[in-house]
């Protein structure tokens, strides 16, 4: 599916909603490789309409809903479809700041609201013994959370993202880095715990709105990468992007997520272990992610650098 332009979501938005989409707010909202969003209005009502490839994205989006409440808004989608030749989801519109974006001062106010978010994902009913994804066991949803982790540094040939580790393994040195990264990685995953708890997995990539001011959040959306799995692997995921992010980097989240799990009563146990895993692990998905996706050279750098500074300890 080739990239929905502004003219091609205006027409299709024009035909869906006739004279009640409001005439010039059709507007370009940004997206990530596997789907473009639009602003609009119809009725006077603030939407977004999202374009892409993959359909079951946007039903996962729909299946968050049941987990949305005051700490954890997740926008209402209210239609998905085909469309242009892929598919297409109509949702509530949120207006806000990304956490990424925020200078120190509004990072540490809108900290508290994030932790809320985490332990609502975390306090969302599941059972024991569910894969981790959201259908039956299957090679997209492995029955473990040790499997999904390990599995998803396979090279799988006609997957979503494929050829990676061929264009790793063409330059020596990330082919070394890669192969270190992931003896360490598999040597600390017996310290992860097969727990089962709902996970985002893309929280700082313009996934997340907030209220600076009211230090609130406003929104937490695209849930096509969640799964079910250890919370600590959503920290991670903090510390790990951190550095690139100089709001977020100036606070000692580490501590400070630590200090509220244990205060949650939370199972820490080998917490260092499983942090340094996890973000092995997102170092590892990434390098893959970087070398597969088109004009990402300068990210497969940057990533290659953290991976190398996780490395050092």
């Amino acid at each position: 599916m080739a990239v929905v332009g502004l003219d091609q979501a205006a027409h299709f938005l024009g035909q869906r909603y006739g004279d009640d989409l409001e005439p010039g707010s059709v507007a370009e909202l940004g997206g990530g490789d596997w789907s473009r969003a639009y602003g609009f209005r119809v009725d006077g009502t603030d939407l977004v309409a999202r374009f892409g490839r993959y359909g079951e994205d946007y039903e996962r989006d729909r299946a968050a809903m049941a987990f949305a409440g005051p700490d954890l808004p997740v926008p209402a989608v209210l239609e998905i479809g085909a469309a242009l030749g892929g598919a297409y989801a109509i949702s509530e519109r949120r207006f806000g700041s990304f956490p990424e974006q925020l200078a120190e001062a509004d990072a540490r106010r809108v900290l508290p609201a994030l932790l809320r978010g985490l332990d609502a994902m975390r306090a969302v009913p599941v059972a024991p013994d569910a894969p981790a994804g959201w259908g039956p066991a299957d090679e997209q949803h492995p029955p473990t959370w040790r499997d999904f982790l390990v599995g998803s540094l396979v090279d799988v040939p006609g997957a979503r993202v494929s050829g990676w580790r061929a264009t790793l393994a063409a330059d020596p040195a990330l082919d070394a880095l890669y192969l270190a990264a992931e003896a360490d990685f598999r040597a600390v995953l017996h310290h992860c715990p097969e727990l089962r708890h709902v996970l985002h997995l893309d929280l700082l990539n313009r996934n997340v709105l907030v209220d600076a001011a009211a230090g609130s959040l406003v929104g937490v959306f695209d849930w096509g990468c969640s799964t079910l799995g250890d919370p600590v692997y959503e920290l991670a995921w903090f510390t790990f992007w951190a550095p690139w992010h100089p709001g977020l980097a100036a606070l000692d989240l580490r501590s400070t997520f630590e200090d509220h799990l244990v205060a949650a009563e939370f199972d820490c146990t080998d917490l260092a272990e499983r942090l340094r895993g996890y973000e092995l692990h997102i170092a590892l998905t990434h390098l893959a992610y970087c070398a597969f996706a088109p004009g990402r050279e300068q990210d497969l750098v940057d990533v290659a650098a953290r991976t190398r500074q996780l490395m050092a300890g």
